[in-house]
């Protein structure tokens, strides 16, 4: 069994508090069982200057962890002059994933950043980060929208994530920390809500995973991802 409980394909509990922040355009603190992220979302009458005149908008984002997120503290990236290459590349996942879900035509030419601290770890801050940036994103478009800034909707299709992997050789949805530091196979999975692909992360952590298994790593994934686009709608609406 689990070490939480919960059945196989059972996702961590999950809230999203919208409005949390005074000041972002968009913001919400997103909680999946214990893993805790703010999420914020600020909007910017410019764009990089590899897309300046083209008309098009432009989707980024930027991720860290509190240095008490874990249980041992860790140090601030800002003390070390640089960031580390795991928040690099989790800081474009994200960016390249919401991007996945707007007509940048639609947005205009500006740019919307979503910032994704975690405030506390329990496996899945990626996950959580995409989820929770996307009703930051969706809370940030709706004031344009309402001010008439932007006409149509470019938001097409909800985007979340979710981890899955094979721990103690079963298929499970929604690792936290303990099943997440000794499953066999790790994966996060990145979806639309209409259920397309954006990105599979996919790696074996000490033994090798069929292609029956990877199918049902998918199909946990897919169950997972509804469930999540289901409270970004409740919470928005």
């Amino acid at each position: 069994m689990r070490p939480s409980g919960r059945d196989l394909s059972e996702m961590r509990p999950v809230s999203i508090e919208t409005g949390f922040t005074k000041h972002a355009e968009g913001s919400c603190l997103i909680k999946i069982g214990d893993t805790h992220v703010l999420c914020t979302a600020t909007i910017e009458d410019r764009v990089p200057p590899f897309i300046k005149g083209s008309g098009l908008g432009w989707v980024t984002a930027e991720y860290g962890m509190l240095p008490r997120a874990t249980n041992t503290r860790m140090r601030r990236e800002a003390a070390s002059g640089k960031q580390g290459g795991r928040t690099v590349e989790i800081q474009r996942l994200i960016g390249r994933s919401l991007r996945a879900g707007v007509d940048r035509v639609a947005l205009g030419e500006r740019q919307i950043t979503v910032d994704c601290d975690v405030i506390q770890a329990d496996g899945g801050t990626r996950c959580a980060s995409i989820t929770g940036g996307w009703v930051a994103l969706r809370l940030a478009v709706n004031k344009l929208m309402k001010t008439g800034d932007v006409i149509s909707d470019p938001l097409v299709d909800p985007v979340a994530a979710v981890s899955c992997g094979i721990y103690a050789g079963q298929p499970v949805l929604d690792l936290d920390y303990p099943e997440d530091s000794e499953a066999g196979v790790d994966g996060n999975f990145i979806m639309t809500g209409s259920g397309k692909l954006i990105e599979v992360q996919m790696s074996a952590e000490g033994s090798v995973f069929s292609r029956d298994q990877m199918n049902q790593l998918m199909d946990l994934a897919e169950k997972g991802v509804g469930e999540l686009v289901a409270a970004q709608k409740a919470a928005t609406a």
